[in-house]
């Protein structure tokens, strides 16, 4: 058999191969340790969903009273405790 001979071109085309192959790995070590990072922050992790977020939100500094006369829901212990609705 003949010894194969290497062109040139391809010497070239593996060391920059190479170079990509590190930068890629560099990517794909930078985004896992961002990701571990964040886990292990233990803070509450929200996604963006184009909602505005209850925890976003300034607390009310003068929030409704509670109602004085709340109305039970027919079926519930409330109702049936206040006598509102009849028992069966």
């Amino acid at each position: 058999m003949l010894p194969r001979v290497e062109h040139e071109l391809h010497k070239r085309r593996r060391s920059r191969n190479l170079g990509l192959l590190v930068v890629l790995l560099a990517f794909v070590a930078l985004v896992f340790g961002l990701s571990i990072a964040k886990i292990t922050s233990g803070d509450m992790m929200e996604g963006y969903d184009h909602q505005p977020r209850a925890t976003m939100l300034p607390a009310d500094p003068n929030p409704p009273a509670p109602n004085a006369a709340p109305v039970a829901v027919p079926g519930t212990p409330g109702a049936e405790a206040a006598g509102t609705v009849a028992k069966p």
